[in-house]
C-alpha cells in the first residue's frame, strides 16, 4: 500500500527564514537541506552573519520553551545545537580567522550562556587551540623560508637551453606520478565551496583571491603547460627528428596520466601542445610517427568541446570510482599494448585514484551563478540555485577521496629540475617558434589578405584534425593565460540545459587563436557575454564575470547588471559599455538595444568604464593621431 507524504521544499526566502528551516515542521534537523545551505550561503552571507541568526534562533526557540515546554522545542534545540556541531567539524575554515577569532569567541560566549553544558564550549575551545598552534607553525615555516632565501639556497632559475634535454633523461612514468602527487595534494586541499562562481572569481581591493586553494590548482595546471612549451621551444640547436623527441615524450608522459586518471596534467599537457608556438611547428609535428599521432589525436579528442565536452563528462564519470582506466586506441598496436596493460592492472591488482579537471567544475558553476538570479522578484534568496550548485559541490567531494587513493612519494630532485625550467612570455614564444620554423610566404599573404578584410582566417589541418589559426604574425599568438579564469570563454550551452543536471554546462578554456577555438553561445533571443571592468590597473590576473544578455536588453539595462555582478554601487549613467574588438574597442550608444548593436561575428567581451575614463582614454588617443611626422634630411 502507499502512502501520501508532504514533503517541505525550500525555494526561497530570507535568511531568517533559511536558517528557521534548517529543522523541519516536527522539530528535527533536515540533514540535506543543512548540507546545502552550508555548503552555498556563503554566495549571500558571512560566517558572522550566519552565526548570528542561528544564535538569534535558539534563543528564541529557548525562551519559547521556558513559557510553553514542548516536545518539539525541546527537539529543536538539540537539532540547532547538532547543527553548530555539524558546521564546526565539516567548515572549520569558517571559523578560521586570525588574530582575533572573532566568531569562535562569541560562540564560546553564547555556548557559555545560553546552551551550558551542551559541550560546544568544549568543541570551541579544542577548535582555538588547534587554529593557534596551526597559525604559529606556519609563521615558523614562513621565518624558516625566508632565512633560506637570505642565505641563496634557492636554486637558479635555468638559462642552459642544454638543460632541456634533462627531460628525455627522465622516464615518462616518473615525471606522470610527480605530476599526480602534485595534483592530487593540490586537489584534496581544494574547499569546494570556494568554487562557487560568486566566490572563486571574486578580487577585494588588493586584488587578493577569496579562493587561495582553487588558485594554487590553477597556478600548477598554467605552470606544466608553460614548461611543455619551454622545452619544446628551447631546442633551437637540434635537428628536427630530435625536437620530434621532445614531443613524442609529452604526449607519452600525457597518456601516462591517463593511466594514472590525472585529468588536470593531461589536459594541461594537452593545452600546451596545441598552443600556437608549438602547434605551428609542422616540421616538427611531421617527424612523428603514426602511433604516436594517433596517441597524440585520442589523448586530445578527450577534453573535444563538442556537445559541451561530452567526452571527457562521460569519460570523468565512467571512471571516477573505477579501479583503473578503460582504455581503448584505433590502432591496433596500441590497443594490443592497452590490453595488455589491464591484464597487469587486473593480476597485480592496481587501484588507480583520479584527479579531474577543476575548469570542467569552475566553468559549471559560472554558467549556473549566470543562468539563475541570486535573489527572486520578491527580494528573497533563491534557494533552488544553491540546491543546483549543491550538485556540482557534492560530485566535488566524491572525487576527492577518489584522489586519497594515490600513494605517490615526493621527489625533490624532480620538482628542483622542474622548476628551474625557465618559461617564457607569449612574444618570446612566438619568436622562439618562428626562429625554429620562420612563417612560410604563403603564410605571409594570407596575412595581407586578412587584414585588409579585417579577419582571422582559420584552416583545418587534416594531419592533426584540429582547428588552427591561418595567421603566423604576433597578433595570432594564442598563449596559455596566467589563470583559467582569464581563459575562460564565451558560455557555449544552453541555459535550460541546467535544469537537467550540474554537470551539463560549460565553458571552452582557450583562447580564440589556439586550434580548439570556437565561436560564442547565442541564441535567437540571449547571448551569454563576458564583461570587465577598468580598474586603471595592470592587472595581469583579470577575471571576466559572465552574464545573461536578452533580446530587450538596452545599454542601461546592462550596465546595471554588470554593476551588480560586480556589487559596485553606483550611478547607471556615470558608466559607458564597450565591446572589445580585435582591432579596437566598439562604444554601445546609450539608448541602443545592445542585443542588436554588438558585433556578433567575434567574441562578445565587454568592459565598462567610467565617462571620465572613457573621455581621457579618447583625448590620448585623438593626441596621438595628430602628432606630427618627423622630417628626415
Amino acid at each position: 500500500m502507499w502512502v501520501t507524504q508532504k514533503v517541505r521544499y525550500i525555494r526561497s526566502g530570507t535568511l531568517a527564514k533559511l536558517v528557521e528551516s534548517l529543522t523541519n515542521s516536527q522539530g528535527e534537523m533536515d540533514s540535506s537541506y543543512v548540507n546545502i545551505f552550508l555548503a552555498t550561503y556563503r554566495t549571500f552571507a558571512t560566517p558572522r552573519q550566519v552565526l548570528d541568526t542561528l544564535m538569534d534562533r535558539y534563543k528564541f526557540v529557548r525562551s519559547q520553551t521556558i513559557e510553553d515546554k514542548t516536545e518539539i522545542n525541546e527537539m529543536q534545540l538539540r537539532s540547532l545545537k547538532s547543527v553548530i556541531f555539524v558546521w564546526l567539524d565539516t567548515y572549520p575554515e569558517d571559523f578560521h580567522d586570525p588574530p582575533d577569532y572573532t566568531c569562535l569567541n562569541e560562540l564560546e560566549r553564547f555556548a557559555r550562556d545560553s546552551a551550558p553544558g551542551s559541550g560546544i564550549e568544549v568543541k570551541v575551545k579544542d577548535k582555538l587551540e588547534g587554529f593557534r598552534q596551526e597559525d604559529a607553525e606556519l609563521t615558523a615555516r614562513q621565518l624558516e623560508f625566508s632565512f633560506s632565501l637570505s642565505d641563496g639556497s634557492s636554486h637558479p632559475v635555468d638559462t642552459d637551453s642544454s638543460k632541456s634535454l634533462a627531460l628525455l633523461e627522465i622516464s615518462c612514468r616518473k615525471i606522470a606520478e610527480q605530476l599526480t602527487y602534485k595534483d592530487a595534494g593540490l586537489f584534496l586541499k581544494v574547499i569546494p565551496h570556494h568554487c562557487l562562481g560568486a566566490v572563486w572569481s571574486r578580487r577585494d581591493k588588493e586584488g587578493q583571491s577569496d579562493a587561495p586553494s582553487i588558485q594554487a590548482t590553477i597556478q600548477q595546471f598554467n605552470s606544466v603547460s608553460l614548461r611543455v612549451i619551454a622545452t619544446v621551444l628551447k631546442t633551437r640547436e637540434l635537428k628536427t627528428s630530435q625536437r620530434a623527441k621532445v614531443l613524442q615524450k609529452w604526449i607519452l608522459i600525457a597518456q601516462d596520466l591517463r593511466e594514472l586518471k590525472n585529468f588536470s596534467s593531461l589536459k594541461a599537457i594537452i593545452t600546451g601542445l596545441q598552443a600556437h608556438p608549438v602547434y605551428r611547428l609542422r616540421k616538427t609535428w611531421a617527424a612523428l610517427s603514426k602511433d604516436t599521432m594517433t596517441l597524440f589525436e585520442e589523448l586530445s579528442e578527450i577534453f573535444s568541446v563538442d556537445n559541451n565536452q561530452l567526452n571527457s563528462r562521460e569519460l570523468l564519470m565512467k571512471e571516477a570510482t573505477a579501479k583503473f582506466p578503460d582504455l581503448d586506441s584505433q590502432s591496433k598496436s596500441l590497443k594490443r599494448k592497452n590490453l595488455q596493460k589491464r591484464r597487469s592492472w587486473i593480476d597485480n591488482g592496481i587501484v588507480q585514484g583520479t584527479v579531474p579537471y577543476l575548469g570542467t567544475f569552475l566553468t559549471d558553476l559560472t554558467m549556473i551563478d549566470t543562468a539563475f538570479p541570486d535573489c527572486t522578484e520578491d527580494g528573497l534568496i533563491n534557494f533552488e540555485k544553491r540546491r543546483k550548485e549543491f550538485e556540482v559541490l557534492a560530485q566535488l567531494r566524491l572525487l576527492q577521496s577518489a584522489a586519497s587513493i594515490y600513494s605517490f612519494i615526493e621527489d625533490s630532485s624532480f620538482w628542483r629540475w622542474f622548476n628551474s625550467i625557465r618559461i617564457y612570455s607569449d612574444l618570446e614564444s612566438h619568436d622562439l617558434s618562428c626562429s625554429l620554423e620562420p612563417p612560410s610566404e604563403s603564410s605571409a599573404k594570407l596575412k595581407k589578405k586578412s587584414a585588409s578584410l579585417g579577419t582571422k582566417p582559420a584552416r583545418l589541418d587534416n594531419k592533426l584534425g584540429l582547428f588552427s589559426c591561418g595567421l603566423e604574425d604576433r597578433n595570432s599568438i594564442a598563449s596559455i593565460p596566467d589563470t583559467i579564469a582569464a581563459s575562460i570563454g564565451p558560455l557555449v550551452t544552453q541555459v535550460s540545459q541546467l535544469s537537467h543536471s550540474s554537470s551539463t554546462s560549460s565553458v571552452i578554456s582557450s583562447d580564440s587563436d589556439s586550434p580548439s577555438s570556437h565561436t560564442p553561445f547565442k541564441s535567437s533571443d540571449s547571448y551569454v557575454i563576458r564583461v570587465s571592468i577598468d580598474t586603471s590597473k595592470n592587472d595581469t590576473a583579470h577575471v571576466y564575470k559572465s552574464i545573461m544578455l536578452m533580446n530587450s536588453d538596452h545599454t542601461h539595462t546592462v550596465i546595471g547588471k554588470i554593476l551588480d555582478k560586480y556589487g559596485i554601487e553606483g550611478q547607471v549613467e556615470n558608466y559607458c559599455l564597450l565591446q572589445i574588438l580585435p582591432d579596437g574597442e566598439l562604444l554601445i550608444p546609450d539608448r541602443a538595444n545592445v542585443f542588436y548593436a554588438l558585433n556578433n561575428s567575434v567574441e562578445l567581451n565587454f568592459i565598462l568604464r567610467t565617462r571620465q575614463e572613457y573621455e581621457t582614454i579618447k583625448e590620448k588617443r585623438k593626441g596621438v593621431r595628430r602628432r606630427p611626422k618627423k622630417l628626415t634630411i
